[in-house]
């Protein structure tokens, strides 16, 4: 069997590339890092380390790379020929590939007329949909009608921590243990893509939300409270009581949400919850809460990981979300100075006031409880950090 990746980083070799081998895939990344490229093709393989106490190593074999600046048409014919396709490049670049990915379905059409699964396995709520409106924008509608009878764009929930690092050898990775990476079965075409490791759902949606609102949520609001209190590694702000406190609460009222919203079991979910935290915890994973907490603009959106839960909390009990509002003021106090969403945040704030900030940051009204929270929140937190 044969897989198409686009992106050959930490995330797409050691997460996507790893359960693609191990289902039997030889892989083809498609990456415009040329040194990663070369490095693929003279060594079609790289090990992957799990960063743990046994610091167990895995050897991810017959992989090859192209690289699609220098060579399109390869990937082309590569598209053609494959057997599931994959992404893992960051929501702002799907639209970069999608011209390719169109391309390379077009001729598959002309040669095959067989079933392909495009994934897209991106931090971001509906990523797959995402990349089949950009792949779509230049297609006649006859070549819709063709592309919607053979091609599937299945949205993914991908969960697991590969943090910045460098290593001696560039092609190594290493990933925290856990992960997790669920597909909307009910969106595919043909037969479901054989991937060890990949759990197949009917609707996706509880666990997308289940994420975005554990993982997503509680990784940031560590980050930015962390950053606050002077520590700049992840698993030392975990080990700060106040911390631990806030991150525990903050899940709480996301996790009273999700429940009552999916009828998540409790018990069930509570377990899920510490797990989370503890891999927050992991002492073998070295991670700065300024890589964690960047580009606080987009996690401030109000379709995003801090705001979201707020708005659904509200929505579905009538009332304000304590923590949550403190993780969002805290967000909106992160002032790295390396940070360029950052810094436009803290200009906004000292140039227009925080009223304003928090309105365009986060589209929230300003008559309403949770912007007034917010507010509340922000000011409580601005004077003891003063």
């Amino acid at each position: 069997m044969k897989a198409v990746h686009f992106g050959a980083g930490n995330i797409g070799r050691g997460f996507i590339g790893l359960l693609l081998h191990q289902s039997g895939y030889k892989t083809c990344f498609v990456d415009v890092n040329e040194e990663i490229v070369d490095l693929l093709n003279n060594k079609q393989q790289y090990t992957v380390k799990l960063a743990e106490a046994s610091g167990d190593e895995l050897l991810v074999e017959n992989v090859h790379a192209i690289n699609s600046l220098k060579n399109p048409e390869l990937v082309v014919d590569e598209i053609a020929s494959a057997d599931i396709v994959t992404a893992a490049v960051g929501a702002n670049i799907l639209p970069l590939i999608s011209g390719l990915i169109a391309k390379g379905l077009k001729k598959r059409l002309t040669q095959y007329k067989t079933p392909l699964t495009i994934i897209a396995c991106e931090n971001m709520i509906g990523g797959s949909a995402f990349l089949k409106e950009k792949v779509y924008e230049g297609l006649t509608n006859d070549e819709k009608v063709q592309f919607d009878i053979y091609f599937s764009f299945p949205n993914a929930a991908v969960d697991r921590i590969v943090p910045n690092q460098t290593n001696a050898d560039k092609l190594a990775v290493t990933v925290e243990p856990f992960y997790e990476w669920v597909v909307d079965e009910s969106e595919i075409n043909g037969a479901t893509p054989q991937i060890q490791g990949v759990t197949f759902v009917q609707d996706l949606e509880p666990f997308i939300e289940r994420k975005l609102f554990t993982v997503n949520t509680g990784h940031a609001v560590v980050a930015y409270f962390g950053y606050l209190a002077g520590i700049r590694n992840m698993h030392e702000a975990l080990a700060n009581a106040e911390i631990r406190e806030i991150i525990e609460r903050v899940l709480q009222e996301t996790g009273r949400y999700l429940i009552a919203a999916y009828s998540f079991d409790e018990k069930v979910h509570a377990a899920y919850v510490q797990k989370i935290i503890g891999r927050f915890a992991n002492p073998y994973i070295s991670d700065d809460t300024t890589r964690v907490g960047r580009s606080p603009m987009r996690k401030l959106k109000n379709n995003d990981r801090l705001v979201r839960p707020a708005i659904k909390y509200v929505e579905m009990f009538d009332d304000i979300p304590e923590y949550l509002t403190k993780g969002i003021a805290a967000a909106l106090l992160y002032d790295f100075k390396e940070d360029a969403e950052a810094n436009e945040i803290q200009k906004m704030i000292e140039q227009k006031g925080i009223e304003f900030a928090i309105e365009k940051v986060t589209s929230l009204q300003p008559d309403t409880g949770l912007f007034k929270m917010i507010h509340k929140q922000y000011d409580d937190m601005s004077f003891k950090k003063n």
